[in-house]
């Protein structure tokens, strides 16, 4: 299922690399948030998987869909269709759940399904989307540093709500 990103030519390790690790992340902090026990815990989770997935999204958005759309239109250009779809419904939840305090009815649903979105957008990036750029022997070295300054930008941003 979930790839590892030593399996990743050395033109594509460090970015795929990022992403993957990005995507470790936020499954872990969706995992703590299942056992967090107080409100306190909850928040800090919700706010630090904002945050990351906040951040994440801008370096996909901004640099790697993009490179990706104009290396090959034809085979990218549905998957990244869906990740744009996946991401407006992504950012609609992290702007409510910003809004939210735990105590808040639905807060947990709301973090519970931005989980199974994140999820579901794993699978497909890492299944499809990076498969088919190792297929493709698609050279991403240009994108690491660009995305690394935008990823650092993004999360020393303050967050809105």
């Amino acid at each position: 299922m979930a790839m590892n990103k030593s399996h990743a030519p050395a033109s594509q390790k460090g970015v795929l690399g990022m992403l993957i690790d990005d995507h470790r992340e936020a499954q872990k902090l969706f995992k703590d948030f299942k056992s967090a026990e107080d409100d306190r815990s909850k928040e800090e989770i919700v706010r630090h998987a904002c945050s990351a997935l906040t951040a994440h999204t801008k370096i996909e958005e901004e640099h790697f869909y993009p490179f990706l759309r104009e290396a090959d239109p034809e085979t990218f250009g549905s998957l990244l269709d869906e990740a744009r779809v996946e991401h407006a419904s992504a950012k609609e939840l992290i702007a409510r759940l910003q809004a939210m305090k735990p105590a808040d009815d639905l807060y947990d649903a709301h973090f519970t399904v931005l989980g199974e979105y994140t999820n579901h957008h794993i699978t497909e990036e890492e299944d499809e989307l990076f498969k088919k750029v190792i297929d493709k022997d698609i050279d991403l070295r240009e994108l690491e540093e660009p995305m690394q300054d935008t990823r650092r930008q993004a999360l020393s941003a303050k967050p809105q709500g």
